[in-house]
């Protein structure tokens, strides 16, 4: 089986969960012949300004996994999150799975791991993950044939994951008339970015697209699913482009003009160590390092 031919296979049931502090869709996929399902991109509450955590999301699909009696086998994450803390951990507590991510998962902790100077007791190897997706791998959920692919640029770790009749994006596509990721993250490349996308459009238009974000333009309702063929014909950015050159030019400029996620630095040093928190202090608290001018160019060199 190939990503291509994936498409034609059985067509997963899927439910969203929008988290609107964050403007992004969980997922919980499951195959239509058992109660196998995998769970991705979930989302732990993080109120910035008190710095309280809470698992409203969480929670919601878990009460949702065990309402219909699911089976979790996989708790995936699309890419190393800047915008949101994962979940994966708490739920895996809760209901099981593998915890997994794409394995260039190494790249962006060897980069983070310096920003945030970790010291040589953060491993750099992806060994916070149950298991690391490599280009290309074949998987199940229960009778679902899947594939991961890497489909870097929006960060070095990015997969989008063919599961059955659909693709799961996570930052890499958004609904149309919202168009494409930023590539302006260390790692991240507008060229890779444009020819993943072109990958993605590859599949057979009748391809259901699953996004991990939506910003409601306009004030709409939100939307997650698209298809190959609505991509092709409408998306905003990719539309416009009829080369790399011009997409690259776009996305750059676009990126210049875009400030840096609010949770950045809280998310990233969380979501490169598997989603789990920092180990408490001796005075029982847990603390989140907030690295100045870590976005400085001399900061990742």
């Amino acid at each position: 089986m190939n990503a291509r031919q994936a498409a034609t296979l059985l067509k997963p049931e899927v439910a969203a969960f929008f988290d609107k502090e964050t403007w992004t869709f969980s997922y919980v996929v499951k195959d239509p012949t058992s109660s196998a399902c995998a769970v991705i991109d979930s989302v732990m509450d993080l109120n910035y300004p008190s710095g309280t955590i809470s698992f409203k999301g969480a929670d919601a699909i878990i009460a949702y996994v065990k309402e219909h009696k699911l089976d979790v086998q996989w708790l995936i994450e699309t890419h190393v999150h800047a915008d949101h803390l994962s979940a994966a951990p708490y739920i895996q507590e809760k209901v099981g799975g593998k915890l997994a991510i794409g394995d260039k998962i190494t790249v962006v902790q060897e980069v983070f791991g310096k920003i945030f100077n970790a010291g040589t007791e953060f491993a750099r190897d992806g060994s916070q993950f149950d298991h690391l997706f490599r280009d290309g791998e074949r998987y199940t959920i229960g009778n679902l044939q899947c594939q991961a692919l890497h489909t870097p640029g929006h960060t070095p770790a990015c997969m989008t994951h063919v599961i059955g009749d659909a693709a799961f994006v996570g930052d890499t596509l958004f609904m149309p008339d919202v168009g494409t990721a930023r590539a302006d993250f260390p790692g991240g490349s507008a060229s890779r970015l444009y020819r993943s996308i072109t990958e993605i459009l590859s599949l057979p238009d009748a391809t259901r697209i699953f996004t991990g974000h939506d910003y409601q333009p306009g004030g709409r309702a939100p939307r997650w699913e698209s298809t190959v063929a609505e991509q092709k014909a409408a998306n905003t950015h990719m539309s416009k482009c009829g080369t790399e050159a011009e997409f690259v030019a776009l996305r750059e400029a676009r990126d210049r003009t875009l400030p840096m996620p609010k949770l950045i630095l809280h998310a990233l040093q969380v979501n490169i160590n598997g989603g789990r928190l920092p180990e408490p202090e001796d005075n029982g608290r847990r603390y989140l390092k907030f690295p100045l001018d870590a976005f400085t160019d001399a900061a990742w060199d």
